[in-house]
């Protein structure tokens, strides 16, 4: 009866797994099959800046802005749903007027008429119209997509959105028709899933018959806006249906063209370059260097003889010493860096095993969020051990600054950048609900893990050195040019900078440029590149700095990996001067504002693998020589 009762329940189980298992889609991923004549929606998204040579702006504006003067559906626009990560990249979403049925062409449908355009709304329009500004719409999860074609190989690509209107000479065309084409691939039992969507826009001075339907022609003048009171505009649509081999778990692959994928891998061999060449110093130093060094120390030692130590033994009494300086910040940064590791490493994982699919919008950013969040309980444990063993005793500031400080910072920078947006009225401005969304999830999960972290850190027996620290600081000799501080920093971050700057580049233009970022792959082992480089550039320095009696190790060790984060800001400013041509302020200042807050997390992240990385070459070498 036992085994009946068992093998019944396992019967069960497996037919629940199976059902499951059938109905189970990543979020995002889940294929819609139409039949034909079914209702196929067109959502229309925000207007973003669209350029292939120089970005002019970097606003977005909401689709159903007054000042547009867009159609609207019958019933007024409904807005959808969107994850946290979406509202953040600053898509807003909205039902459209467009009516799509599968397999129905329709040429020359009315949209609608805007009449008596205002003055300064088509002034606004126009300006727009030259700074490149593209209008994005979505259709069954995918983007509307304008074609080009790969000078390389002659492919065509779909590049996301298209554009607004298009400039003749100096003066500016709005684009007031649209043929929509959907690519649609034939399933079984007569159903059928899009699997692209292209729009080619046109501007056409299209009237209306006495029948109140457009009559549109190609060969119609385009429609400039003059800005006198009296413009109007005429919009209208074209869809067109059509067969397409591609399947639908490829339908991507057009919007994820790569250009020239020899770049990427120059970029990964060029990281490759740089840590083997330090793989190789540092193996040269621990092999050769370190390990000559411990035996004649170690040899000293047993033959008792009256010898001064020399060389990095000299500061054994003293490289264990807590930071003179700030050590409360230095745990906090260097908890809060580890915290970012764990976020990005987990978030490149996720990515790369295909879980973070581009049609479920923002769900990056909102894992992204959400690791940060979690992961707050590794920066908690991690800055309360390391505070702990520098001999500090406010416990509480402790907590208190780990849970608040960097989730300050960046908080910090989005409201206050936020203010610009609101200005400006970009869509990309982010809700007041939004906001209170995120400081709720701050203090349901962020406060209470780090809190725990630091408790269980603190609860810890202290971390115990190899070697005892003098009462009296040992007197450092005066260093060299090339060994003080500002130096080796700014020396030490070139490298990890070099390591990763291409795909630095990359990930600007998929920022700035409104592209998908599609080598994540590339990413992931770049970012494995560029902590293995932040690691051995810092014991590099530490061993130089030990050697010339310079004990003073732990916020040098994490500046001179952190020092990569100033690089990017650097790089920043060069790539403003060369790849955009912004022209308003508040453009400039949103720029260098969120290109200041990623440096300052870098600096973080790489700072923390720099401190960590020669805390643990420190106890390495000291435990293994003798000292009295």
């Amino acid at each position: 009866m036992v085994l009946r009762s068992r093998s019944l329940k396992a019967v069960i189980f497996m037919t629940v797994a199976v059902s499951l298992s059938n109905a189970f889609y990543l979020p995002g991923v889940a294929p819609q099959d139409y039949k034909a004549g079914d209702t196929v929606p067109l959502y229309v998204n925000s207007l973003t800046p669209m350029s292939n040579q120089q970005v002019k702006s970097v606003l977005s504006y909401d689709y159903y802005f007054e000042r547009f003067h867009f159609c609207q559906p019958s019933d007024g626009p409904k807005k959808q749903s969107e994850s946290i990560g979406s509202v953040l990249f600053g898509d807003r979403i909205f039902t459209s007027p467009f009516q799509l049925s599968m397999m129905k062409n329709q040429t020359c449908q009315l949209l609608c008429q805007v009449e008596s355009l205002p003055i300064a709304d088509a002034e606004f329009i126009n300006d727009r119209i030259i700074d490149n500004y593209a209008v994005n719409w979505v259709v069954d999860g995918l983007p509307a997509a304008h074609e080009n074609i790969d000078r390389n190989t002659g492919e065509i690509y779909y590049n996301i959105g298209f554009n607004l209107g298009h400039v003749e000479g100096h003066s500016p065309y709005i684009n007031n028709h649209y043929d929509i084409n959907v690519y649609y691939h034939e399933r079984p039992s007569s159903k059928y899933r899009v699997v692209g969507v292209v729009v080619r826009p046109s501007s056409q001075l299209t009237q209306l018959g006495a029948d109140g339907a457009p009559v549109c022609n190609r060969s119609n003048a385009p429609v400039y806006l003059k800005a006198d009171g009296n413009d109007k505009i005429v919009y209208t649509y074209s869809i067109y249906w059509h067969r397409s081999s591609t399947s639908w778990a490829t339908r991507w692959d057009n919007y994820l063209h790569i250009l020239d994928p020899s770049i990427h891998w120059f970029s990964l061999v060029n990281s490759i370059v740089i840590v083997l060449f330090l793989t190789g110093m540092v193996a040269m130093i621990l092999l050769r260097a370190l390990h000559k060094d411990i035996s004649r120390y170690n040899a000293v030692e047993a033959h008792e003889d009256v010898q001064e130590d020399y060389g990095w033994k000299l500061v054994h009494g003293d490289v264990f010493r807590p930071p003179v300086h700030h050590p409360m910040l230095l745990s906090v940064s260097v908890g809060s860096g580890t915290q970012l590791i764990a976020m990005t490493a987990l978030t490149l994982v996720f990515a790369v095993l295909g879980f973070l699919s581009p049609s479920n919008r923002g769900s990056l950013a909102t894992v992204m969020v959400v690791f940060f969040m979690v992961f707050s309980c590794i920066s908690g444990f991690t800055s309360s051990r390391l505070y702990k063993m520098n001999g500090g005793e406010s416990w509480k500031l402790n907590i208190l600054l780990n849970a608040t400080l960097f989730p300050g910072i960046i908080f910090g920078f989005m409201f206050g950048l936020n203010f610009f947006l609101i200005g400006s009225d970009a869509s990309g401005a982010v809700p007041f609900g939004t906001m209170l969304a995120l400081v709720g999830l701050w203090m349901l999960i962020s406060l209470p893990l780090s809190t725990m972290g630091s408790y269980y850190g603190l609860r810890k027996p202290r971390i115990e050195q190899p070697v005892r620290t003098n009462q009296i600081p040992r007197q450092i000799p005066d260093q060299p040019i090339y060994l003080r501080s500002l130096s080796t920093i700014f020396m030490g971050g070139i490298l990890p900078f070099g390591a990763i700057f291409i795909e630095i580049y990359y990930i600007m233009n998929s920022i700035w440029f409104h592209r998908i970022y599609y080598g994540i792959g590339f990413l992931f082992l770049v970012f494995g590149v560029l902590l293995l480089t932040c690691s051995q550039v810092t014991v590099l320095m530490c061993y130089f700095h030990l050697c010339n009696e310079d004990y003073h190790w732990s916020w040098r060790a994490f500046f001179t990996a952190g020092a990569t984060g100033a690089y990017v800001l650097l790089y920043s400013v060069m790539y403003y001067m060369t790849k955009l041509d912004i022209n308003s302020f508040t453009s400039t200042v949103l720029y260098f504002g969120y290109s200041m807050l990623i440096s300052i997390l870098l600096a973080t992240l790489t700072g923390a693998v720099g401190y960590l990385s020669c805390l643990v070459f420190l106890r390495k070498i000291f435990d293994s020589i003798k000292v009295d």
